[in-house]
């Protein structure tokens, strides 16, 4: 069983041109509402991919938390554990996404930034009971270092993804078994000037990171661990990045300590190919069976 503590938003998404300029307005294209979050979309990332999931966080006491745990259920994911803050409003990403698919994101927390340690304590058994815990940081980074201090030293494997980048200081950092930042997160992240993300990663390393994955969009993954070593990602035709390393870290939980991390790396990738090909954040999520037959066509058909 995955268990994914994190956050749940209602993105609001505009399509313009292009990414406007500071102190620039442009004329977006249409406008839609989706589904989002980073904690809500890998947890529905790994259910589209035939896990068992359940989901850990906090929404308002409005329409859209009740939206967005409808959708989750919805997708197949256990929601039993959620929180609702009825004096609080559910979070909210405001995302621009520009014709080449890139996007720029602000996140208002509303009831993510109510996930607190006193949370963590009420469901921790169900958590440290998981195979995987995924965790991101649109929660407090509090909480998260809560968490992992209370975690037994072998069990569950735990994945974060590190973003948005934060200052890593005060995390038990000997508790993460992979991190999977994106190039320019691993960059933040390191304590020293690194320009070179391997030089970032052997740094966690040496605080005590057990593995890092530098995600790299379409150049794929760099693993540094045992060994460091680049996994390409299979070639799609992009549309929209928004939720890619979602579902990278989704897929990710999905096979990690299943298949060798070479294997395991693959699959990710082309979930997180998989969700550039279409609009939105969780609309975009992959199912099993297209990440299989992406992987059979970039194997030659094997």
């Amino acid at each position: 069983m995955i268990a994914v503590l994190g956050s749940a938003n209602m993105d609001i998404v505009t399509d313009v041109a292009r990414i406007p300029r500071p102190g620039e307005t442009v004329l977006g294209k249409r406008v839609a509402r989706h589904p989002g979050g980073k904690g809500a979309n890998q947890a529905v990332a790994a259910a589209r991919l035939g896990e068992s999931v359940r989901f850990f966080g906090k929404v308002g006491g409005d329409c859209f938390g009740e939206e967005l745990l409808d959708h989750l259920r919805r997708a197949g994911v256990d929601v039993s554990a959620v929180e609702i803050e009825p004096e609080l409003a559910t979070g909210v990403a405001s995302i621009l996404v520009d014709e080449a698919g890139e996007n720029v994101i602000a996140c208002t927390p509303g009831a993510n930034a109510a996930v607190d340690e006193s949370y963590v304590d009420r469901i921790f058994d169900r958590l440290a009971s998981a195979d995987v815990v995924l965790l991101q940081f649109e929660i407090p980074l509090s909480t998260i270092a809560h968490l992992l201090s209370r975690l037994p030293e072998d069990r569950p494997t735990v994945l974060i993804d590190p973003a948005p980048a934060k200052d890593l200081s005060d995390l038990p950092l000997d508790r993460i078994d992979v991190l999977t930042p994106n190039r320019g997160e691993l960059l933040a992240l390191a304590s020293t000037s690194a320009n070179d993300p391997s030089d970032a990663a052997r740094e966690l390393l040496e605080r005590g990171v057990r593995c890092v994955l530098c995600t790299d969009g379409a150049r794929g993954t760099v693993w540094v661990g045992e060994r460091t070593v680049r996994i390409e990602a299979p070639t799609v035709e992009a549309i929209d990045t928004t939720a890619a390393g979602d579902a990278f870290n989704g897929a990710l939980a999905c096979v990690i300590g299943r298949l060798p991390m070479e294997d395991a790396i693959r699959w990710a990738n082309a979930a997180g190919a998989l969700a550039t090909t279409k609009a939105g954040a969780q609309p975009s999520l992959p199912l099993r069976d297209d990440v299989e037959a992406l992987l059979c066509d970039a194997n030659g058909g094997t």
